[in-house]
């Protein structure tokens, strides 16, 4: 997490004497107010003034009451809040320059020359006018008598930085925009409703989703519910696309499927740049075959509801870093927009990601939609790749005369199974054999073994748990029995869905290479497990779900304690010694204290978060929320820390305990969870294939290398494979973590949010980076 340049000294001073404006215009989007609350208050801490400009642009042009000294206390209880608390407008007004004028002369009046603005291409763009102008209004204003030359000269220049919020996710530059995630959500509830439905009836069901010129929204719920066919702007079908759609469908109902799922992006259109409407496609389709046809249009349903935990974290994480590069602005700064890259917060020029944007619009306007899917960034185009690879619905002919197997090992996570249906299907589309194998290591071992089909992983996208079982048991014991098995079924390769047992499990299966040849055969290892404490990995695939489980549990609780006032309640996570999920949903849930392993505690520390609690129960603000993760210290347990607060707090607030247990591994997986876990299958099956040819000798496969036994994760921006005998030195395996964990450096925000006041951390500094380059670098083909 980039913070504040390290030459300042102390961030707490930061702003004294400066003065910040947020507001958020354009289309609303979940997940704005968290970006809202975490500018006030970074910049309450950093010592600066923060004013609220409520109904976007029209505010700032007519002053008065719109624009509102925020305190801290006034963004409480917005973390869960969809849409945007300070309201936003579309406004002509701030289009003209008697607009501007009149809000350069608000702004100036009350001393700011720091401008937050939250919102799309549009408002961004309408900031960075703003700001070119700026010197010509202020000598206007003086001239005309509005301001004084004092004034004037106090309010020079103007720094603005952009966050963008946009369930569309049509800016070029961020992987993620503000709300997208939650709309995702909102759109794979209603996709789960529907299938059900849909099942029963044997219909199709054709749903339109938003998206104006990006098919965003439509590629990920594509690829999150298996659809049979999508429609996005940025590639549109060939021309005799009828023929072909109409020839998916008839092969998926022959090969057993009782549903068709199409989806369309609203701005859906042919080779020759007319619209494709989800009507079109069901009247082909009932014309045609014959289908019962049932159209869906989800419209404003996608904007609606509360936010995720994803789009809470990126609004504060995109908020913190806001204000730094605000505070840290020079005249000469270019008009910044900070966004998402990976998990890394980045700083990008405001005006080269909106003429990337534009461009992708020209490039399709004028037909090239090959240079607008480039444009659109490498992680567009990925899932584009990995979405036509498995809408192809027969897979080939010749057979590689390879045998996959794949298992899950550990604690079941959500989303696994849409690793398995993907890997099954990638693997039978290489010409590979697929194998299933039950119950993990303990069902190799005892030949728990059948072949797969591609009709027989088709739903599975959507379900929790894990369809294969999944027991912890490590392969040691078994060795000459799961040797046996590889052998008898003629097993090439072993793909690992699974947690630590996974990891720990293959590097048994590693160490008895030595002496059971059966084992030479190549590994991959797809991490997956709540706690997200895989070595070599920043995230796991079930660890989104299980984070928005805890957010929507804590979001009730907190509701409830405000109801009856002055309350605190301590939450116990899951998690082991990973205090991943209780420091997220700490930032999510808006947690006044977070007790992890990773960062030791004492009873000093305890007393300090009472003294804490017990001051901002004299404020408005009358509940507290507590997290702990499971096997955060052995002696200060749920319990002890229960009656410590519930003793010390006596007469001033009381307090509940709730202990979370499996429910956080339970569930419906979350769109990120399937779409991770689509892409990690994918990748898995082109690197095994790959490695099983290089270690073919005379027709026998001897894979012995460190590189031939690799685990699959996600890294900063991009998914790398590494060898595990690499990642055993960064383990901590008595307390099954990672020995370095990138997202303690979230810590300090967490804290500062909670109104601690301590020095954040000004090691890392996000740096001004260029996206006209990057934007059109390709991610190798999967």
């Amino acid at each position: 997490m980039a913070q504040s340049l390290s030459g300042h000294g102390h961030t707490e001073n930061l702003g004294v004497g400066k003065a910040i404006a947020v507001l958020t215009s354009g289309g609303d989007a979940q997940g704005m107010n968290a970006a809202v609350r975490a500018v006030v208050r970074v910049g309450i801490y950093t010592g600066a003034k923060v004013y609220f400009v409520h109904e976007g642009y029209q505010g700032l042009v007519d002053g008065g009451d719109n624009i509102k000294e925020a305190t801290w206390e006034s963004v409480s209880m917005m973390l869960q809040l969809g849409g945007t608390v300070i309201g936003s407008a579309r406004c002509q007004d701030f289009r003209t320059r008697e607009g501007r004028l009149k809000a350069a002369r608000n702004l100036v009046k009350r001393g700011i020359t720091n401008l937050c603005v939250i919102g799309g291409d549009g408002s961004l763009t309408g900031a960075d006018t703003f700001r070119a102008e700026w010197s010509s209004l202020l000598a206007e204003l003086v001239k005309a008598g509005g301001i004084t030359a004092e004034e004037g000269k106090k309010s020079s220049y103007l720094n603005i930085v952009g966050m963008v919020g946009s369930i569309d996710n049509d800016f070029c530059g961020t992987d993620m925009t503000i709300g997208t995630d939650s709309a995702l959500h909102r759109i794979m509830e209603i996709v789960d409703a529907i299938t059900t439905t849909a099942q029963s009836h044997q219909r199709t069901f054709v749903l339109e989703v938003m998206g104006r010129h990006c098919g965003y929204l439509a590629l990920i719920t594509a690829l999150a519910c298996g659809a049979d066919w999508v429609f996005i702007p940025e590639s549109p079908p060939e021309d005799d696309w009828e023929d072909h759609l109409c020839r998916r469908l008839t092969e998926t109902r022959l090969g057993g499927s009782r549903l068709n799922i199409i989806i369309v992006a609203e701005g859906a259109i042919d080779k020759h740049g007319k619209a494709i409407t989800s009507d079109d496609v069901k009247t082909l389709v009932v014309k045609r075959l014959g289908y019962d046809t049932r159209v869906t249009i989800l419209g404003h349903v996608q904007r609606g509801g509360t936010p995720s935990a994803f789009d809470r974290i990126l609004g504060s994480r995109m908020g913190v870093e806001a204000v730094m590069a605000l505070l840290e602005g020079t005249p000469e700064t270019p008009a910044c927009v900070v966004s998402l890259s990976g998990n890394q917060a980045v700083r990008l020029p405001l005006m080269e990601c909106v003429q990337v944007t534009k461009d992708v619009t020209t490039a399709m306007n004028e037909g090239r939609f090959e240079d607008a899917l480039k444009l659109r960034g490498r992680s567009f185009q990925n899932n584009w790749n990995v979405y036509k690879l498995l809408a192809h619905i027969r897979p080939p002919s010749t057979k590689s005369g390879y045998t996959l197997a794949v298992l899950n090992v550990g604690a079941p996570a959500a989303g696994m199974n849409a690793a398995v249906r993907s890997t099954v299907r990638i693997g039978l589309i290489h010409g590979h054999r697929m194998l299933a194998v039950h119950d993990g290591f303990e069902g190799l071992a005892e030949g728990k073994i059948e072949e797969i089909s591609w009709e027989r992983v088709g739903s599975w996208t959507g379900l929790g748990g894990s369809k294969l079982g999944t027991k912890r048991t490590l392969p040691k014991k078994y060795f000459e029995e799961i040797s046996i098995n590889i052998s008898n079924f003629g097993i090439h390769g072993l793909i690992i869905i699974g947690g630590f047992e996974a990891f720990t499990g293959s590097l048994e299966l590693m160490e008895g290479r030595a002496k059971f040849e059966e084992l030479c055969i190549p590994l991959c290892i797809i991490p997956a497990t709540v706690s997200n404490n895989v070595p070599g990995s920043d995230f796991s695939i079930g660890a989104d779900t299980a984070l928005n489980t805890i957010t929507t549990t804590c979001d009730r609780i907190k509701q409830s304690a405000a109801g009856t006032k002055r309350r605190v309640f301590i939450i116990e996570t899951m998690g082991g010694f990973c205090g991943y999920l209780a420091t997220m949903a700490g930032l999510a849930g808006g947690a006044d204290a977070v007790y992890i392993y990773e960062e030791r505690f004492n009873i000093h520390d305890l007393q300090v978060n009472v003294e804490h609690l017990t001051e901002k129960m004299k404020t408005t603000v009358k509940r507290g929320l507590v997290l702990r993760n499971e096997r955060c210290n052995e002696n200060y347990t749920t319990d002890f820390i229960y009656n410590l607060y519930s003793e010390e707090g006596k007469g001033i607030f009381d307090c509940r305990k709730n202990v979370l247990g499996h429910m956080q591994q339970g569930g419906t997986p979350t769109p990120f969870d399937r779409n991770f876990g689509t892409k990690m299958g994918a990748k898995a099956v082109a690197w095994i294939t790959g490695k099983i040819k290089e270690c073919t000798r005379h027709g026998r496969i001897f894979a012995n290398t460190n590189d031939s036994a690799c685990l699959l994760g996600m890294r900063k921006r991009s998914l790398v494979f590494q060898p595990l005998s690499e990642l055993k030195e960064q383990t901590d395996f008595e307390h099954r973590i990672p020995k370095e964990q990138w997202w303690l450096k979230l810590r300090p925000i967490l804290k500062i949010l909670a109104k601690y006041n301590i020095e954040l951390d000004t090691s890392e500094k996000a740096h001004l980076e260029h996206i006209t380059r990057k934007g059109v670098s390709l991610e190798s083909n999967i």
